[in-house]
């Protein structure tokens, strides 16, 4: 068997966790309880109710690599070397620790996040009262141990002494596995032979409870491979914080005294310069730096000729987790300089922020191909040859989903290809079909932004400033994606929402520009875009005609015209991006798969997003 399951003591498990044989692996992430959690958790305890299982891990073998960290409220200044480390139980540990254990006040917050110091003290009476529920017979008291009302100008209890603890019959929980509790019950005892009764029962019915209580624990063998203990942990957190490979190595790389977290928030600072390098996570450059490590060692087996087979390119879970320290060091720099380097070839092609980003896992491959060929993926051709495998990507909506088999097969093939070998598999699969044009909705959509990129990058215009809408006027001009029929004209006038809310209905435009078109028709809108961008029909025209847009079926409000020579002029972009064409459909096909779209739910039909910045201000 792989684990073993034993009911410990919990005095076994506090005094474990003093000493320091049970710690927590660095990959845990500290989040506290809130005060009302804990009272739940020691009432409880009180009570001898179950708490749940607790799940540990042997130290030895592979996870010597993961740096130890002693629970919250822990002096880890002598502490000894861990023989276990908690995977699951850390909050309920850690509360009961500082609430029973480590003589300071818990260290909590309440249900707003305030954040609160708090000693827990079980009042004798209501636990012996049958009526009262035993969280309530459970006091949180501040930590100068008094009671106050009235913005603290009235005090109601006073703890702060043993004498006031035992004339109030408020016994402090953290003496429950202390010497010193009998002495406090003795005390309290002495005052009456009714408070003898009361404190022989209290002791029996309550303390006898918390001194004998046992917690179920699950022990992984040391023996269990890293990751199964991920899969583990991930399965049987209730944290509600899930765990990641990042962490596993941050724990595995701090024992060699290296802190993955620091390193990767200072890189995490400078790509951040770059709006659309800010939804990058640590995981991300973790898999470029897997698929860099293993492109290295398979091309290095292939050039020197060694037997055997060829290792593979990768970037699963399992092999990030076996990344080392000399790996991450090998390549961060390059990776990060490579990233940025992504960022500004991103810009180029019209995707200046994160939030039109079309695939942030696309970023993977291709940084990581960049750091690997240097200076080599900088040339014309390579250039021509990376925008035809990244618009293949977007617009055939291939890196959604499960996608780490791609990267690698894309890692491998689009460095073949930039060095004049085939197409990589991206590049061949993509394929666009027309009606896909009247499903692209919202930002839902890979290929929505997709289209919306390469009208920027197209070099379109906005239509009262004349000035293209690039990364120099992008963020100051507070562009986003507007309809160019407004809605409220299209449901006056009877247009589907399908065709309405196509991305063949939207443009690139200015918020300013979005204002002056407001909710009338084109032929009413235009006039007013003309007043305000001090210009002729003739230079609005032109302005309009960068956006693949016939001004005339504007002028004319033909919507039907409009949507058919739009659709068209937007296949014809797309097929340039992809370096392939459209696939075009009879005209059945196209009903029968909009026909298809629209009795699927809103959110398959790439439904706008309810918050969606500036979506729509018509």
């Amino acid at each position: 068997m792989p684990f073993i399951t034993d009911p410990i003591d919990l005095s076994d498990l506090l005094k474990a966790v003093e000493t320091g044989k049970l710690q927590l692996p660095d990959f845990q992430r500290e989040w506290k309880w809130e005060d009302g959690r804990i009272k739940n958790l020691l009432a409880s305890v009180t009570l001898g109710y179950p708490v749940g299982v607790i799940m540990t891990l042997q130290v030895g073998g592979e996870h010597e690599r993961f740096a130890p960290i002693p629970i919250s409220g822990v002096n880890g200044r002598a502490l000894s070397a861990p023989d276990e480390l908690l995977l699951d139980g850390q909050q309920r540990m850690t509360s009961l620790y500082q609430a029973l254990k480590s003589g300071r006040p818990v260290d909590t917050h309440d249900g707003r996040k305030k954040r609160l110091k708090r000693w827990y003290y079980l009042s004798i009476e209501d636990c012996l009262n049958p009526e009262v529920d035993r969280e309530d017979a459970v006091f949180s008291i501040p930590e100068d141990r008094i009671v106050r009302q009235d913005f603290g100008r009235v005090v109601v209890a006073d703890y702060s002494s043993r004498e006031k603890e035992i004339e109030a019959g408020m016994f402090p929980l953290q003496l429950a596995f202390e010497y010193e509790r009998m002495a406090w019950l003795m005390a309290y005892a002495s005052a009456s032979s009714l408070r003898l009764d009361k404190a022989k029962r209290f002791d029996e019915q309550v303390l006898k409870n918390v001194v004998s209580y046992k917690i179920p624990v699950i022990v992984l063998k040391k023996e269990t491979p890293k990751e199964a203990v991920c899969t583990v942990f991930e399965k049987v957190n209730t944290g509600g914080v899930a765990l990641d490979v990042f962490e596993l190595l941050t724990a595995t790389f701090a024992s060699n005294n290296f802190r993955l977290k620091d390193d990767w928030t200072a890189r995490k600072k400078k790509l951040d310069v770059h709006p659309v390098l800010r939804s990058l996570e640590g995981t991300d450059f973790l898999q470029a730096v897997s698929l860099l490590a293993s492109w290295t060692r398979r091309d290095q087996h292939l050039r020197t000729g060694s037997l055997g087979q060829a290792p593979g390119v990768t970037c699963k879970r399992k092999d990030l987790l076996r990344l080392t320290l000399a790996d991450y060091q090998a390549w961060g720099d390059r990776l990060t300089e490579a990233l940025v380097k992504t960022a500004g070839f991103l810009a180029e092609e019209g995707i200046y922020q994160a939030w039109d980003l079309p695939y942030r896992t696309q970023i993977v491959p291709l940084a990581a191909v960049r750091a690997a060929l240097g200076g080599e993926a900088d040339t014309i051709g390579a250039g021509v040859r990376l925008r035809r495998w990244y618009w293949s990507g977007v617009l055939g909506e291939l890196y959604g989903g499960a996608v780490e088999t791609r990267f690698a097969r894309d890692m491998e093939g689009l460095i073949g290809w930039l060095r004049g070998g085939e197409e990589p598999t991206t590049v061949m699969e993509a394929s666009f079909r027309q009606a896909r044009l009247l499903t692209l909705r919202s930002r839902l959509s890979a290929a929505y932004k997709g289209v919306y990129a390469l009208l920027m990058k197209d070099g379109c215009q906005d239509w009262v400033r004349h000035q293209p809408l690039n990364y120099a006027t992008f963020f100051d001009y507070q562009v986003d994606i507007h309809h160019v029929f407004p809605q409220k004209w299209c449901r006056d006038n009877g247009i589907d929402d399908l065709r309405r809310e196509s991305i063949v209905n939207k443009t690139a435009l200015s918020a300013a520009t979005n204002r002056s078109i407001g909710g009338s028709s084109p032929a009413v809108y235009l006039a007013k875009v003309e007043r305000e961008a001090k210009a002729t029909p003739e230079q609005v025209d032109a302005a309009i005609a960068t956006h693949h847009i016939r001004s005339d079926l504007l002028r004319g409000a033909d919507f039907e015209a409009y949507f058919q020579a739009r659709s068209e002029a937007l296949l014809q972009l797309i097929s340039a991006a992809m370096g392939k064409p459209a696939v075009r459909e009879e005209r059945a096909a196209v009903e029968n798969e909009i026909a298809e779209y629209a009795t699927e739910p809103e959110a398959e039909l790439d439904a706008p997003l309810a918050a969606a910045p500036g979506e729509e201000l018509e």
